[in-house]
């Protein structure tokens, strides 16, 4: 299993460069049928969208649904390179999703084991089996890299348009 979840976290890592590029944090995400069939995907568009909610996650979710004609994602697996925060975990928990995969933790809002865990509460109606540091290296040096440059375009010439969009 450790071989598959490298493969599908790479997916997902190629998605969160994709973010980068567009001037997005990048996260990407990958949903996965109980086959191992791609069945989502996403990649951080809040500021593409203008919309707080576009998570990499909740647009992989989105698209799964859509993709399976279900909202139930039971036996589903979520592959995402940085650890979801509450919206996303919460959104995890209400898609039944079975598994979480994640590449690295979130110091400021991971909410699937650093500073709360939404996704293994037992008051909740539905806990996921979560799988941590899948390629957490790549994934957390994808993130470092994105702050670097923007911090550097901040104190650059066109420092406005460090985050703009």
């Amino acid at each position: 299993m450790a071989q598959n979840d490298e493969y599908y976290m790479s997916l997902a890592l190629e998605l969160a460069r994709k973010a980068a590029s567009e001037g997005d944090i990048p996260v990407g995400a990958v949903v996965t049928d109980a086959y191992g069939k791609v069945i989502g995907e996403g990649r951080n568009r809040r500021r593409i969208e203008h919309d707080p909610t576009a998570h990499a996650e909740v647009v992989a979710l989105r698209e799964a649904a859509r993709t399976s004609g279900v909202w139930n994602l039971s036996g589903c697996t979520l592959y995402v390179t940085l650890e979801p925060c509450p919206m996303c975990a919460g959104a995890l928990v209400q898609a039944r999703i079975s598994r979480l995969v994640f590449g690295c933790t979130d110091a400021k809002a991971g909410a699937c084991g650093t500073l709360m865990n939404v996704a293994a509460d037992g008051r909740l109606f539905h806990r996921i089996k979560i799988t941590r540091g899948v390629c957490e290296q790549e994934c957390r040096k994808i993130l470092q890299d994105f702050f670097i440059e923007c911090r550097q375009r901040m104190q650059g010439p066109d420092k406005n348009r460090a985050f703009s969009s």
